[in-house]
C-alpha cells in the first residue's frame, strides 16, 4: 500500500531560506530500484535515508505526567512504537536493501521512563538493564545516530554504556578529547547500498553535535571532551569522506537551521549552524536537522562554492514525525552522482503502535507507571503554571524555596552562611498541575520537567538587577492604555518560557510600559531598596549557572557550591520530608507586572 505523504506550510520561513514543499511520491521497490535501463540510458538507482531526532525517551504514546494516553490538540502521537510501524512500511514498499534509517539526537533524556534508566535503576549498574532506547532503536533497525547535547546530561559514563549497548554507531565528529583533540566517537560511518547493477553506492552518514555541551554540561564535560564548531568540523570531514569514496555525503546534525544562537558571545560557534553548513561546505548532498524541535518538511539551501541545492529536513520531535530523503543517483563516467533528492514527512498518527515494539518494553514501560505514581504527600490546594507566566504563582515559589532551603543547609558550615539566600526559577510548563489531595512523582515531576541540577553562585546586587532586567525582556511592551491579551504579551523575540526567570528573595515590580532595559521597578530586599554593593548566594539550575539563555552576570560568577542531584528530586523529598504540601510553608507574592506603576493584574 503506498505511503500517504503529508504535505503543509513549512515553520522555517524565519531562517531566510527559501522553502519548498513539494516531494514526489516514490515508486515502487522495483521501479525504484532500477530506472534507465534501455539503450542509451545512463543507470539509476533509487533510495531513502529515514530519519527521526530529539526523540527525548519516547518510546509510547504515553504521557507519564498525566498518567494517560498521549494527546494533544493537533491529534498528534508519539513514540519510537508508531515510528517502527512507519519503518517498517517504508522498507515493504522500498525494499530493505534500499532504505537506511538514522537519527540526530536527544535521546536519553526527557520522559520518567529515561530518568528511571539513569537514577533509580540505572544500566551503569552491574548487572544493569539494557536501556529501553537502545532495546527499542535496536529493534527497528537503526544504521547510524548522532549525538545530542542531552546525551550528556547524565554523565558520560551513562552515555558509554548505552553506546555500548547500540547495534549501530553513535557519532560525533566535533566531540574530542580535551587533550589529543581527536575523535572522541565515532565520526562517520559509510553504508554500502547493492544496486542491480553490481556497483554499490557508497552513502556515508557525518554525525554533528552541539558546541552548546561545553556550557551546559559543564561539570560533566569540563576538561575532558571539547566540540569545535559545526561549520569548521564539517569544512573538515566532508572532503575526507569525498576522498573515501562516498558518492553520497548526508549529515546527520543535532543544530537548528535558523542560524541563531542562545548563547549569547559565550562560544565562538554558531548553535544553530544546518543551513549555514549547507552553504558553505561543498559536498553534501543532504542534512537531517535537529535540535530546534521544529518541522521542517523540506529546506533547499544552495551552496555557494558549488551552485548546488542541498536538502534539510527537520521531523517534529518526540517521534511525531519521521523524514523521508528520497535519492536517485545516476551511474555516469565511472561514479554515481546524485540526479536528485527531496523530502517529505511522514505523520504517526496515521499508523497504530508496532506490536513488536510494545511487546519488547511493556514491562518496562509499566515499572516506570509505577514509579511515578507513589503518593509522597497531601496537598491542601490545587497548584497550577496556568497563569505562572504573568503572574507570581505559588507553584513556582515551591520549586524556589525548595533550592533555597537546599542551598542554605550546604552552605551552612562555609563562610557564606551568613549571606541571604536568592534562588532563580522558570515556568517550564503551562498545564503543570499538582492536585489536592495525593501528591505522587508525576505530579512533581510534570512540575520540573528537565533534569537540572543546584548551583550556588556569589552575586551583587547589580548583578541580581541586571539579571532581573534580562529576564523582563520577556514581556512585550504593552502601553498603559493598550488592551491587555495575557497571550501576547510574553515571549518576545520568541523567547522561550524556560528563559523567563522569577527570583526569590527580593521584591520588584516589571513595568511592561518600558522598553526593555529599563522595566525592574522598586527593586527592593527585606523592605529597603536594592545595595547594588550587597553580596547573595544565588540559588541557579545548572543550565542557568552554565550560560544557558544567555542571563548577565551567573555564568562568570563565583560558584560556592553544586550537586548531582536532580532539583526534581529534591522538590519530591522535600515534599515528602513535609507530608503536607501547604503554599503558607512557600508561596509569597515577589513580583507583579505594571504599566506606568499601576498593577496589570
Amino acid at each position: 500500500m503506498p505511503l500517504n505523504r503529508r504535505r503543509f506550510l513549512g515553520r522555517s520561513a524565519a531562517t531566510g531560506v527559501g522553502v519548498a514543499l513539494t516531494g514526489a511520491v516514490a515508486a515502487p521497490a522495483a521501479e525504484a530500484a532500477v530506472r534507465g535501463r534501455g539503450p542509451g540510458k545512463s543507470k539509476r538507482y533509487s533510495f531513502t535515508v529515514m530519519g527521526t531526532t530529539d526523540l527525548h525517551g519516547h518510546v509510547f504514546n504515553w504521557d507519564y505526567y498525566k498518567d494517560a494516553a498521549y494527546a494533544d490538540e493537533a491529534g498528534n502521537a508519539q513514540g519510537l512504537s508508531r515510528i517502527s510501524t512507519l519503518v517498517r512500511q517504508v522498507r515493504e514498499e522500498k525494499g530493505r536493501g534500499n532504505t537506511l534509517l538514522i537519527d540526530a539526537g536527544d535521546t536519553i533524556q526527557g520522559t520518567p521512563l529515561t530518568y528511571y534508566y539513569a537514577r533509580v535503576e540505572p544500566i551503569t549498574a552491574a548487572d544493569g538493564p539494557v536501556h529501553p532506547m537502545a532495546q527499542a532503536m535496536n529493534a527497528i533497525g537503526y544504521d547510524a545516530a548522532a549525538l545530542g547535547n542531552h546525551e550528556f546530561n547524565y554523565g558520560i559514563d551513562t552515555l558509554r554504556k548505552f553506546e555500548s549497548q547500540l547495534m549501530f554507531p553513535l557519532l560525533g565528529a566535533n566531540a574530542v578529547d580535551a587533550k589529543t583533540e581527536k575523535p572522541a566517537f565515532r565520526p562517520y560511518v559509510i553504508k554500502k547500498l547493492r544496486t542491480p547493477h553490481g556497483r554499490d553506492v557508497k552513502v556515508a552518514i557525518l554525525g554533528l553535535t552541539n558546541p552548546g555541551i561545553a556550557i551546559w554540561d559543564k561539570a560533566y564535560v569540563q576538561g575532558v571532551l571539547k566540540f569545535p564548531g559545526i561549520e569548521e568540523q564539517a569544512a573538515l570531514w566532508v572532503p575526507k569522506l569525498r576522498s573515501m569514496g562516498a558518492d553520497v555525503v548526508i549529515v546527520s546534525a543535532h543544530t537548528g537551521a535558523s542560524g541563531t544562537s542562545s548563547w549569547g558571545d559565550q562560544l565562538p560557534y554558531v548553535e544553530n549552524a544546518a543551513a549555514n553548513v549547507a552553504r558553505s561546505v561543498p559536498g553534501i548532498d543532504a542534512i537531517l536537522v535537529g535540535h530546534a524541535h521544529v518541522e521542517i518538511e523540506q529546506q533547499l539551501v544552495t551552496n555557494e562554492e558549488t551552485g548546488k541545492t542541498v536538502v534539510l529536513a527537520e521531523p517534529l520531535c518526540f517521534a511525531e514525525r519521521l523524514a523521508l530523503f528520497d535519492f536517485e543517483v545516476e551511474w555516469e563516467k565511472g561514479r554515481w552522482s546524485v540526479a536528485s533528492v527531496s523530502s517529505t514527512l511522514l505523520n504517526t498518527n496515521a499508523v497504530a503502535d508496532d506490536p513488536k515494539i510494545t511487546k519488547l518494553l511493556r514491562d518496562e514501560h509499566a515499572l516506570v507507571v509505577k514509579y511515578v505514581n507513589q503518593v509522597v504527600g497531601r496537598a491542601t490546594t490545587t497548584l497550577t503554571t496556568v497563569d505562572a507566566r504573568y503572574k507570581d504563582a505559588p507553584i513556582i515559589d515551591l520549586i524556589n524555596k525548595v533550592q533555597a532551603d537546599v542551598v542554605t543547609q550546604a552552605l551552612k558550615s562555609t563562610e557564606y552562611a551568613s549571606l541571604p539566600v536568592l534562588s532563580q526559577a522558570s515556568p517550564f510548563s503551562r498545564t503543570s498541575q499538582i492536585p489536592a489531595g495525593d501528591v505522587t512523582i508525576r505530579d512533581l515531576s510534570g512540575l520540573y520537567v528537565y533534569d537540572n541540577t543546584l548551583v550556588a553562585k556569589l552575586m551583587t546586587g547589580a548583578q541580581v538587577r541586571a539579571y532581573l532586567e534580562f529576564s523582563a525582556e520577556y514581556y512585550v511592551q504593552t502601553a498603559a492604555d493598550a488592551v491587555v491579551d495575557v497571550d501576547k504579551i510574553t515571549n518576545a523575540g520568541d523567547r522561550p518560557d524556560y528563559n523567563y526567570d522569577y527570583v526569590l528573595g527580593v521584591s520588584y515590580d516589571i513595568d511592561i510600559a518600558q522598553p526593555a532595559g529599563s522595566r525592574i521597578k522598586n527593586l527592593k530586599f527585606e523592605g529597603a531598596d536594592l545595595d547594588d554593593a550587597a553580596r547573595f548566594v544565588f540559588a541557579v539550575n545548572n543550565y542557568r549557572a552554565n550560560g544557558g539563555g544567555a542571563f548577565p552576570g551567573v555564568a562568570t560568577a563565583q560558584e560556592l557550591w553544586s550537586e548531582s542531584t536532580e532539583i526534581r528530586t529534591r522538590i519530591a523529598e522535600w515534599v515528602t520530608a513535609k507530608g503536607v504540601l501547604d503554599p503558607a510553608d512557600f508561596a509569597s507574592v515577589d513580583w507583579r507586572l505594571t504599566r506606568d506603576g499601576t498593577p496589570v493584574f
